[in-house]
């Protein structure tokens, strides 16, 4: 059901995926074509506002803090497994790989060094964790305002 609350969280996470995808797209190699990246991670900012803040909003603003800490972390998580998974899929039609197990290793590697880049990176960490908070108190705000 659409609430207030649901709708100031999706818009507060695409904002801060978006901007945390902009700093992120500095800390690749030079020369990365980052194409749709920080768009497509501002709607999985969305979805997941959406989804886990909106339906956590509403009790206090305490607990808003881990629920926009779960929140950021939901967020983070399809982010790597997505652009892993597309990255995978872009190097096996190039024939990057030498069979399905070897493109599935590719996988976990391309996953783990998006996760070493983005925690190694304290601006786009600041970003996610600041902004998380942010957000998820500006969702408890329009929970406790049009409820």
């Amino acid at each position: 059901m659409p609430t207030a609350a649901r709708l100031f969280a999706a818009l507060g996470f695409a904002a801060i995926a978006f901007f945390a995808s902009e700093s992120f797209i500095r800390e690749l190699p030079e020369g990365t074509n980052a194409g749709w990246f920080s768009q497509i991670n501002a709607l999985l900012g969305a979805v997941s506002g959406w989804s886990v803040m909106g339906r956590l909003a509403g009790r206090g603003y305490g607990p808003a803090v881990t629920s926009g800490a779960r929140t950021t972390a939901t967020f983070v998580f399809y982010a790597l497994v997505g652009h892993g998974l597309y990255e995978m899929i872009r190097m096996s039609m190039k024939l990057r790989y030498g069979g399905p197990g070897e493109a599935v290793l590719g996988f976990f590697d391309i996953v783990l060094e998006y996760g070493q880049i983005l925690i190694t990176s304290w601006p786009v960490m600041a970003i996610l964790l600041i902004g998380g908070t942010l957000a998820a108190w500006l969702s408890e705000w329009a929970a406790a305002r049009w409820s």
